[in-house]
């Protein structure tokens, strides 16, 4: 039989590239999408992946993603919508530009290039799942329009598994807490890592590696009556709301 396909978007770097390398353990076929053509380039040689270059905040490119799909490898059974961006900054200093730049990835292409793919997902009975952020759960300082895209991300999941569970398509989101990436490290002074560190219950941030494990697993059949969920892998980050640190036993 022939092997089962995995597309990862945002799969250059980071989760996505973690997430496809362990799609590739389990013997999947793995096409992994950047716009990012150095970064995709280069991760494709490191996993052995096939390389999408596409935008997928360019609505267009979401037809021709499927089409390329299907006349290479014929089926789609999981599908990870991970490409993002993210830029913060004070909500009274958030214009038309940066909302329209954080929603036409975040959101929109995340929207369309799923509804391009829902006919090649029908015929697998595959899986969606989409990465949100502990922001689109809980609101905080310099995020508005990230937090909504993000927000907004995890509702489209439930109205995805609600639509398209007749088809047999599960959706499921996961909403990372702080991880653990170059980017993080490169940008979180000792002041920030020590202040997350307070406000999460495992006092530590997650590593790319156990965000990926979450996203395999609600994609493989080990969760195949799993659907409609949003799932924070955040260390209990979420689940501490607004209470102090320092207060805790």
């Amino acid at each position: 039989m022939a092997k089962p396909v995995a597309l990862v978007t945002g799969g250059a770097r980071g989760i996505g590239m973690a997430t496809a390398k362990l799609f590739l353990e389990n013997e999947y076929e793995v096409i992994i999408l950047d716009r990012d053509e150095p970064a995709l380039v280069e991760a494709a040689a490191e996993l052995g992946a096939t390389a999408y270059l596409y935008d997928v905040s360019i609505l267009e490119n979401s037809a021709n993603v499927a089409e390329q799909i299907r006349a290479e490898f014929g089926r789609l059974d999981a599908l990870v919508n991970n490409a993002g961006v993210a830029d913060f900054g004070p909500i009274e200093e958030c214009g038309e530009q940066l909302w329209r730049k954080i929603m036409d990835t975040n959101l929109d292409g995340l929207f369309y290039l799923s509804q391009a793919l829902t006919p090649l997902l029908k015929e697998s009975q595959g899986a969606i799942v989409n990465i949100a952020s502990i922001s689109g759960l809980r609101a905080s300082t310099l995020r508005v329009a990230y937090g909504t895209s993000k927000a907004a991300v995890a509702h489209l999941t439930k109205q995805q598994a609600c639509e398209l569970g007749e088809y047999g398509i599960r959706a499921n989101c996961v909403a990372p807490g702080p991880v653990k990436t170059k980017l993080s490290v490169a940008v979180h002074s000792p002041e920030i890592i020590k202040a997350y560190h307070d406000s999460i219950p495992l006092n530590r941030y997650g590593s790319e590696r156990e965000l990926a494990e979450v996203i395999y697993f609600l994609c493989s059949p080990k969760a195949s009556f799993v659907s409609g969920q949003v799932i924070a892998v955040d260390g209990g980050f979420e689940a501490t709301g607004v209470g102090l640190p320092a207060l805790r036993v």
